[in-house]
């Protein structure tokens, strides 16, 4: 307790003094900007599943062939979950002589729970989204069943026994996009009228679904809970597992945020182990003069952890408070932004900075406290310092793998975090390498230049360890900010340009083969492109290297849920041009050997390898072939694809409809009308919502990074204002020296100007390859967006690199310059 309390009146000492008052700003704006991003992208992350799950219509859903247990019901109430049921299945309707296959739901009150279901008075008539879904006694009808059976609003549908009124037309109902094969029309219903139909009877086919809404944390309490519960032919679905597009703008938006989240988490550490640095030699003297006085190493080393811990008590703490005020400053300005109401955020960020603060604080200030713990007593006679002990670069070592897992944890990807943590070790080894022959290299050419700025690169050799000290600092601060420069404006423009404006947006499935020829002049009588058509065969993987498959076999949800539906198989004999082969070949034209070729995600999934034999059941008959490439595909396309193909020799003699995607602009939603009437068995899904989802997702990615970006700045200014400052006490009294020796203000702002010029410019020149190359990874392993050079970044990297340090650098130190020179000399010894 009394080394506690002489260590805070020390600290009060040196926050006097302003010894302590870097380090407490660096920490404060490492923990503020990590908590600022954590909190935010937190928010940011519930509103777009909030948002996606609006393509649900539930933040989750529980799908069954059976009616929904009630111990559903009980474990939703428990959490507090909004919840809703429908019951789905075929059924003939009628009107007057007229009958049509249907796809009937009947949905309980409050059905959707997420999102809106969009409307129209007649088919082409104005639309308008509206809550909830039919009443009682009344139905809504899709379109292709309104122009099959000639229906308009207040017409009557009979549906089994019941004779329901047509209230609307559905043109849009959230979870439809999420269906590919519901083939029949839809007819929507109010579950209070389904007992009047008759339609419920032993042996019905019955898709029920349970939908839930609530907390994110209750939500997956829930899903935790239930799951295991689960018996077969019961699974448990979020946006995520639905759709792979959805899936994959999800996922590619918090590699952004995350992205950005870690470049904050670099920063910081540069800043803290700056700041700790200089700390620590501005100790030095008052550690040897204890040691005089008789402190013994452990006297030291605790008075200085101690105040180490109040420190990063206090700049954590502070920082988290600023964070959570900043985050909501950030979303109050951005309310109109997003569709749905930001939730609140986790404690996850809180306990992210707070652990970020003290790890930085720990494996930063380590080795200088075992230094300081070994100060010399002659230190108050001699001016240099200890020498760094081994245990003293194994604690700095440590120090910086415990930086890279908080990188990896931040970035919540461990790919992603990787390789950051890749990027940027080798980008402080370049910068070290590179530093330290250009010290050589000016300090045998410097003679050629003018007295004054011969004796600035001088101070580069003289100042060794120093000098690569503020290089290395310089380059990883300045390739942070570069990189998420490339970020904001290069790859996520690159990521929106990647759904251009005539992207497909409807999908025309259950096509018959002998159908494609009048298909296609279908649209060519309407002077549209003739879409791409694919079959499409339905087969179940029954056993892999002749081993029977099934659920129980997999731990992941995921994977017992694809190995207990039908695959949606193909056949070809050419590559598509959006899927890229990764591993294996893919096979030539009538090849004549049965083969597959298999989604590189769907095999990491089921733990499918290239040589691997795969058999599938189609229509009772079964067929074998072996993997011999795998694919990776271009979802963001929103073409039709498969997870699995192969090659026509295989798999043409099977029975097979065919699927294609095209695109329609606003106004042209007759030409769907026209197919269905002149081809009733074909089923038209409208895919524009998923596409809106994603166009609004790397929108609204788009604009949190922006605001990121300017926490990251102020993070690369306190990273180069420690770094500046790092030697500021020895440029002082050289400056002091010299003026008494006779040199002017302006010889001395020309000598500062050399140095800091040269150090800017090798920072600058490391930044912005480091930056570019790192961006070409990310982009390729991570981000899965393609990445094209712009050379304007390797030119803003030199440019903030040279100009900007150097005029950083004179501003920082210009107290060098104008102190009078006895008073420097007094102040610093």
């Amino acid at each position: 307790m009394n080394r506690f309390r002489l260590a805070f009146r020390l600290l009060r000492r040196n926050w006097a003094a302003g010894e302590s008052r870097v380090l407490l700003i660096a920490l404060f704006i490492a923990v503020s900007s990590v908590t600022t991003v954590g909190f935010f992208a937190d928010r940011v992350r519930g509103a777009l599943d909030r948002q996606a799950n609006e393509l649900l219509g539930g933040d989750l859903v529980v799908i069954a062939d059976r009616p929904i247990p009630p111990a559903f019901t009980e474990a939703a109430a428990r959490e507090n979950l909004v919840a809703a049921q429908t019951r789905t299945f075929p059924s003939m309707v009628s009107k007057g002589e007229a009958v049509n296959l249907a796809e009937i739901k009947a949905a309980t009150d409050g059905f959707p729970l997420r999102g809106r279901i969009r409307i129209a008075d007649a088919v082409g008539a104005p639309e308008r989204e509206v809550e909830g879904g039919p009443k009682a006694g009344t139905v809504w009808i899709g379109i292709p069943l309104a122009a099959r059976l000639s229906l308009g609003v207040g017409d009557t549908l009979n549906v089994g026994r019941a004779k329901l009124q047509v209230a609307a037309i559905i043109s849009r109902e959230p979870d439809s996009v999420l269906d590919y094969f519901g083939i029949a029309p839809r007819v929507l219903m109010n579950a209070a009228d389904l007992d009047a139909t008759g339609l419920m009877q032993v042996g019905s086919r019955v898709t029920h679904r349970f939908l839930v809404k609530g907390e994110p944390d209750a939500v997956a309490r829930f899903r935790k809970e239930m799951t295991p519960q689960l018996v077969r032919g019961q699974r448990i679905e979020g946006v995520r597992d639905s759709r792979s597009e959805v899936r994959s703008s999800l996922d590619r938006a918090q590699s952004f945020l995350g992205l950005a989240s870690l470049l904050s988490v670099i920063l910081a550490s540069v800043a803290v182990a700056l700041a700790a640095r200089r700390f620590s030699q501005r100790q030095t003297d008052a550690a040897a003069m204890m040691r005089c006085l008789g402190a013994s190493q452990a006297d030291i080393f605790l008075l200085n952890g101690w105040q180490f811990a109040i420190l990063g008590v206090a700049g954590c703490v502070l920082g988290t408070i600023a964070g959570y005020g900043a985050q909501a400053v950030l979303a109050y300005w951005l309310t109109d932004f997003f569709k749905v109401e930001l939730p609140l955020p986790s404690p996850k960020p809180a306990l992210q900075g707070a652990v970020i603060g003290f790890v930085l604080l720990l494996g930063f200030t380590l080795p200088p406290l075992l230094r300081l713990r070994n100060a010399s007593t002659l230190r108050v006679l001699r001016r240099d310092l200890a020498p760094a002990e081994p245990l003293s670069a194994a604690a700095f070592l440590l120090g910086l793998a415990a930086l890279a897992g908080l990188i990896v944890w931040q970035a919540g990807d461990v790919k992603l975090g990787a390789i950051a943590v890749g990027g940027f070790a080798l980008a402080l080894v370049v910068a070290a390498v590179a530093g330290y022959a250009l010290i050589l290299l000016v300090s045998r050419f410097r003679g050629a230049a003018p007295g004054p700025w011969r004796y600035g690169l001088a101070n580069l050799r003289r100042r060794t360890g120093a000098s690569l000290v503020q290089v290395m600092a310089l380059g990883l601060g300045i390739m942070a900010m570069v990189l998420l420069t490339i970020v904001r404006s290069d790859l996520i423009e690159t990521w929106r340009k990647s759904m251009p404006a005539d992207m497909p947006n409807r999908f025309a499935i259950n096509m018959q083969t002998d159908q494609l020829p009048a298909i296609q002049a279908f649209f060519a009588e309407r002077k549209l492109a003739t879409p791409d058509l694919y079959p499409m065969v339905r087969g179940r993987l029954v056993s892999v290297n002749d081993k029977a498959v099934s659920g129980a076999d997999y731990k992941e949800e995921r994977a017992k849920r694809l190995v207990e539906r039908e695959f949606n198989l193909s056949y070809t004999d050419a590559p598509r041009p959006d899927n890229k082969i990764v591993a294996g070949s893919f096979w030539k034209p009538k090849s004549g050997e049965p083969q597959f070729s298999v989604e590189e995600g769907i095999a990491k999934t089921l733990g499918i390898k290239l040589g691997d034999k795969l058999t599938y059941e189609v229509a009772g008959s079964r067929f074998t072939a072996p993997v011999t490439s795998l694919r990776k595909v271009d979802w963001d396309s929103f073409k039709a694809n498969f997870f699995v193909i192969g090659n026509p020799e295989l798999m043409q003699s099977y029975p097979a409809s065919w699927i294609t995607s095209f695109h329609l602009t606003r106004g042209q939603e007759d030409v769907v009308t026209g197919l269905v009437q002149r081809f009733p068995n074909v089923s038209v899904i409208d895919l524009s919502a998923i596409m809106d989802q994603v166009v609004r997702v790397s929108e609204q990615v788009a604009r949190a990074v922006e605001f990121v970006f300017l926490f990251t700045i102020a993070a690369g200014l306190v990273v180069l204002f420690a770094a500046i400052t790092s030697t500021q006490e020895e440029r002082i009294f050289e400056g002091a020296v010299l003026r008494t020796l006779g040199a002017s203000r302006r010889q001395l702002t020309t000598m500062q100007l050399a140095e800091f010029l040269a150090i800017g410019l090798l920072s600058g020149a490391v930044a912005a390859a480091g930056s570019v190359g790192l961006a070409m990874v990310l982009s390729d392993k991570v981000l899965g967006v393609p990445y094209t050079f712009n050379a304007l970044v390797p030119v803003a990297g030199l440019f903030v690199g040279g100009i900007g340090v150097a005029i950083a650098g004179l501003l920082g130190t210009r107290k060098a310059v104008s102190s009078p020179p006895l008073q420097s000399i007094r102040a610093v010894t």
